[in-house]
């Protein structure tokens, strides 16, 4: 059983999701942008435990602009994919692992919403970014947004998630902040559309 722990932090305008992970004297801040005093006070929540890793599910600004901040102050060190267009440290792809404390995170590349978004899963829990919302999805009409290829994440990608499996997501937009993968495919419009063709009409105008 893993010891991972989460906080989910609500942070700036744009409704965003930072989240501090920890497991022992180790914790990773995923996603860090705006308020990070927030942050902060959440990791003394935590115990105060040393940030190994800043952790990003991709490389939009409202994810990331925080990265500098936070790895300047606390000496992490920045884990992105290896598509992602900004300064890290370390690259990922679909299938490696981030090891914190005694927990793995297991890396799943979810393209669609950009070529560089990634899950982090781990212990019945999955920091899906903006590749899945609580009731909704992440749009597709920007730079590397792909309609087909958010599909395949969805639905394919993310099939072995078990409905169990706890979904943190990178925005507060849904009715509540967390979801489980088993609410999400029997009641998200996202989820339930079967082909391609069909969700690609569906997000032609941006939607999600």
């Amino acid at each position: 059983m893993t010891a991972l722990r989460v906080a989910q932090v609500g942070v700036g305008a744009m409704r965003n999701f930072t989240y501090v992970l920890c497991d022992g004297g180790e914790a990773a801040v995923v996603d860090p942008s705006w308020d990070l005093d927030r942050v902060r006070a959440a990791l003394d929540k935590l115990g105060g435990p040393a940030v190994k890793y800043v952790l990003n599910t991709h490389h939009h600004f409202d994810h990331t602009i925080g990265n500098e901040e936070m790895a300047r102050s606390t000496g992490a060190e920045v884990v992105q994919h290896a598509e992602s267009p900004l300064p890290h440290d370390v690259e990922v792809r679909g299938g490696d692992r981030v090891r914190l404390g005694g927990s793995e995170l297991a890396v799943l590349h979810t393209p669609g919403h950009s070529r560089d978004s990634i899950c982090f899963v781990c212990g019945g829990m999955a920091l899906t970014g903006d590749t899945l919302f609580v009731g909704a999805c992440g749009r597709v009409d920007l730079p590397g947004g792909s309609a087909r290829e958010l599909h395949r994440s969805l639905h394919v990608a993310m099939r072995g998630l078990d409905d169990s499996c706890a979904v943190y997501c990178g925005h507060d937009y849904g009715p509540e902040p967390v979801s489980t993968m088993g609410r999400e495919r029997a009641t998200n419009p996202a989820m339930r559309i079967a082909g391609e063709d069909r969700f690609a009409a569906m997000m032609s105008g941006g939607a999600g």
